[in-house]
């Protein structure tokens, strides 16, 4: 996800090449890094941070507290503290505060289409954090997708649905295709038509602002195929197998985050 937001910030201009410093423990991701994006690169956290408007935490979770430990005295004696941003999974606010007591913090979740510049992110502000401290999260993660404003309590659910959604989303294509396949289609010729219905009608409602509903009607003739195929999927459960999987993910991000 790291990559994914440098990649897209340097092709967009959102910063160029020499202003950005990512610091990576791997010699070989280093090397990749500064080659693919010309940016500069360091084995120091502590280097990253020197001068830093915004810092980028990219980390997995279970490192956190070694690596805030070694950042917090670096990044307190500025004398604008950086904006801190965190795109860790399962840690609160509060923890990101109390690490980092001086700066803005902004807790984001972003989903991995974004990757390719299709993702959805949702953040969450801290206490310090102000109305340019957020416009700041937006830009930077604008360049990879959509954002919205939530408030911390939400994130869990935000992770159960966009965060989770694309396994949920990749099933169904799987299962259409599976579908197909099962009707005598060609798995590649049913993996094609599987695909692109599901880009074609999220972007159809996207760009509409047609509600999902009423392109369901529109496309169920009366005794026809989509309505045949409808009720079968009321039958399985559909609906709510989606719905539980967002509450369970949701519960599941909680647990994790407690």
């Amino acid at each position: 996800m790291g990559e994914a937001l440098l990649s897209r910030l340097v092709a967009q201009k959102v910063y160029l090449p020499s202003e950005v410093v990512v610091s990576e423990p791997q010699s070989e991701r280093r090397d990749f890094l500064a080659q693919q994006y010309g940016v500069s690169v360091t084995s120091e956290n502590e280097v990253a941070c020197q001068a830093s408007e915004i810092v980028l935490l990219a980390i997995k979770p279970q490192v956190f507290d070694g690596v805030a430990a070694h950042l917090a005295n670096h990044l307190t004696v500025h004398d604008r503290p950086p904006v801190v941003l965190s795109i860790l999974a399962g840690v609160p606010l509060q923890k990101l505060e109390a690490a980092f007591p001086t700066c803005p913090v902004v807790r984001a979740m972003p989903n991995t289409p974004a990757t390719v510049g299709a993702g959805m992110t949702a953040i969450a502000p801290g206490k310090l954090a102000d109305s340019t401290h957020l416009a700041q999260a937006r830009t930077i993660f604008g360049a990879v997708g959509e954002v919205v404003e939530v408030p911390e309590n939400l994130i869990d659910a935000v992770t159960g649905l966009s965060g989770s959604g694309p396994g949920y989303i990749a099933i169904a294509i799987e299962a259409l295709t599976d579908g197909g396949v099962a009707v005598g289609l060609p798995r590649e010729i049913a993996a094609k038509l599987a695909l692109q219905t599901v880009l074609g009608t999220a972007q159809l409602l996207h760009e509409s602002g047609m509600h999902p509903a009423e392109l369901k009607d529109r496309v169920t003739s009366p005794g026809g195929t989509t309505i045949a195929g409808i009720a079968q999927l009321e039958q399985a459960g559909f609906r709510s197998a989606l719905i539980q999987a967002v509450k369970a993910a949701c519960d599941r991000a909680k647990e994790l985050g407690s």
